[in-house]
């Protein structure tokens, strides 16, 4: 049992900073939001304004095996991010590269089945039903185009 203080703690392949409170240091890992952080700390019997920092490693590796592992613990299913997954049927929270892979499969499904969200992502278009016609313009010059058809057009005229 180490008292000494960690600079650095690896949890789930994620670095996260020892100067951090618990719960918010939990939050750094990706698929863990604030309030999945406080039910960690809750079902782990810690104390939420400790540093990361100064836990044990007994209770680096509690930490871990909860996050491993939701369904054996009592975990609201308010807070799992994928209620009622296609494949299973469960309830089942997925963290890091995991939930970038189903994430990304995702959008490529409703790529193939061609749906409307689907067909948005596949253009780079805004998909949540934002408006386009003054935002989203990053990367593309509007108008520009007209303007260089013209002057091309012109060019051609002159020769």
């Amino acid at each position: 049992m180490s008292k000494e203080f960690k600079h650095i703690i690896r949890i789930k392949g994620t670095d996260l900073e020892g100067s951090k409170k618990v719960t918010y240091g939990l939050t750094k890992i990706k698929g863990v939001g604030v309030s999945m952080a406080n039910t960690i700390v809750k079902i782990g019997e810690l104390k939420a304004d400790t540093r990361l920092g100064n836990l044990t490693d007994a209770e680096i590796s509690k930490i871990d095996d909860i996050i491993s592992d939701f369904s054996k613990h009592s975990i609201p299913s308010r807070l799992v991010n994928r209620r009622k997954d296609v494949e299973s049927g469960r309830d089942i929270h997925l963290i890091t590269a995991d939930l970038t892979l189903r994430t990304k499969n995702d959008i490529d499904f409703m790529k193939n089945i061609k749906s409307w969200k689907g067909i948005r992502h596949s253009l780079g278009l805004k998909v949540r039903g934002q408006r386009t016609k003054c935002t989203g313009r990053t990367g593309r010059s509007v108008g520009v185009k007209k303007k260089l058809l013209i002057a091309a057009a012109k060019k051609k005229k002159a020769e």
